[in-house]
């Protein structure tokens, strides 16, 4: 059996839709098997959040879950059959009838043949005189086409899958798998709609689409202001104030970077066209990092060294 994907999830029933995707991202990222190498119980698990959230972010499916009439995989339940006896002499009624809303059951079973397309079990032979059996007896003929309805994925990728696209392939519930082609730069939350691959319509009424939630890990040193990318750079008090050329990490490769003499802590320095599918930069933000071990040489001089502009780095600080 199932678990129930609101105890997945661990939120309550009444949950809004922007509680559900929180809680998911934050266990998706905690779970997705791409931070967690060799251990299987996480990919299971991750499985079992997706399973969850894309029956609850549906809100027709989830209405559907709440009144029992799918289970938590998504899977039609059986509804429970009435036995005769619970409509024998009911509330005064005639015997066996139906006793919804006075509904005759000729009319009930008109309804069935304008749906589906067909003569409604018992109905042969029967007919209505006037407009309105000949307009029953039309509509019984016409085929009942319906789209079908959109399927709800949700997919976790890296920051630099994220940055720079990446094709990647889901199991779908009946077997099939699809290619997903993510673009460079797509948003964390954005969704992507795939025309024509959700659920098959009924009769000739074509197939809904899937609709693929996207969701980025972070990464360890890069993060995202807009089309822009930012990375700290740790450099050493030497490079800082005598200047430097070093290598620096971007989400396209390794380039170099030159660091202009006396830059402190906070310069930040551009790369230009380095940014999300080239229509940003990366800025790159020092911190100056002082010796951790003791250096001597270092010291004395600072104790004799007199600043030709001396400075109050803490000028600002002063109460007014």
């Amino acid at each position: 059996m199932a678990d129930d994907p609101y105890e997945t999830l661990g939120v309550k029933k009444t949950a809004t839709a922007a509680e559900l995707r929180t809680a998911y991202r934050k266990l998706a990222k905690q779970h997705h098997p791409d931070l967690n190498p060799g251990k299987p119980e996480a990919a299971e698990r991750f499985k079992r959040i997706s399973t969850a959230y894309a029956l609850l972010s549906d809100a027709d499916k989830r209405a559907r879950f709440d009144r029992g009439e799918i289970d938590a995989e998504g899977n039609e339940r059986a509804p429970e059959r009435p036995f005769y006896r619970d409509y024998a002499e009911a509330g005064g009624q005639r015997r066996y009838g139906a006793a919804a809303g006075g509904m005759e059951a000729e009319d009930l079973e008109d309804i069935l043949a304008a749906a589906f397309g067909g003569a409604a079990p018992g109905s042969a032979g029967r007919g209505r005189a006037g407009p309105g059996g000949a307009r029953r007896g039309a509509a019984g003929r016409r085929g009942f086409n319906l789209r079908g309805a959109d399927s709800h994925y949700t997919l976790t990728i890296s920051f630099l899958d994220a940055a720079n696209g990446v094709t990647r392939r889901i199991a779908l519930p009946d077997g099939r798998t699809l290619d997903v082609h993510i673009p460079a730069g797509v948003q964390d939350g954005q969704v992507l709609r795939l025309k024509g691959q959700g659920e098959p319509g009924i009769g000739e009424g074509p197939p809904g689409d899937a609709l693929v939630e996207i969701g980025i890990a972070p990464h360890k040193l890069f993060r995202r202001e807009g089309h822009d990318i930012v990375l700290t750079l740790p450099v050493s008090l030497r490079e800082a104030v005598l200047g430097a050329s070093v290598d620096v990490p971007t989400i396209a490769g390794t380039v170099r970077l030159t660091i202009p003499p006396h830059s402190g802590t906070g310069t930040r320095l551009r790369l230009r066209g380095r940014g999300i599918a080239g229509q940003g930069h990366q800025f790159v933000e020092l911190d100056v990092v002082v010796p951790a071990e003791d250096e001597p040489e270092l010291a004395e001089f600072l104790r004799g060294w007199t600043p030709r502009h001396p400075e109050n780095p803490r000028a600002g600080l002063e109460e007014e």
